[in-house]
């Protein structure tokens, strides 16, 4: 798999985003570890094999400049990059359609650490890659 991240696998859909973030929702789930949390989502139309599409988020709340906010947005996404291979370590995974990566840490956090929490997490999304019961 190319180490590469291209406008397909970014999440730019204001109807997927809408129905990540939608409050009380079933479809959406979520997990957590230091600096991120994840929201994440299965969508049975969307072919197996295919990356899912990424969203990163940091907030303007923690982070006032905006220099801070694209410094930790290009560490988040690197990190994804060089790690995603690891959704398709086994050929009968089926990672999540969309995920979204909210930043929630107070201050900057280093690449190193960012890069550790990523592969943690991308393990574990990829674990729980059985998309839920469809209502039929």
């Amino acid at each position: 798999m190319k180490q590469t991240f291209p406008k397909t696998e970014r999440l730019c859909s204001r109807k997927t985003i809408g129905r990540l973030f939608e409050k009380g929702s079933t479809e959406t789930k979520t997990s957590y570890l230091f600096p991120f949390k994840v929201f994440y989502l299965f969508d049975s139309e969307i072919p197996s094999g295919q990356p899912p599409q990424v969203l990163f988020s940091i907030s303007k709340r923690n982070f006032k400049k905006a220099v801070d906010r694209n410094l930790l947005r290009r560490r988040c996404r690197e990190a994804y990059r060089k790690n995603k291979h690891l959704f398709f370590s086994s050929p009968e995974q089926r990672p999540p359609s969309a995920i979204a990566f909210i930043l929630i840490a107070k201050e900057k956090v280093d690449y190193e650490h960012i890069e550790r929490s990523l592969q943690k997490l991308i393990v574990r999304l990829s674990q729980e890659t059985t998309p839920p019961p469809q209502n039929a």
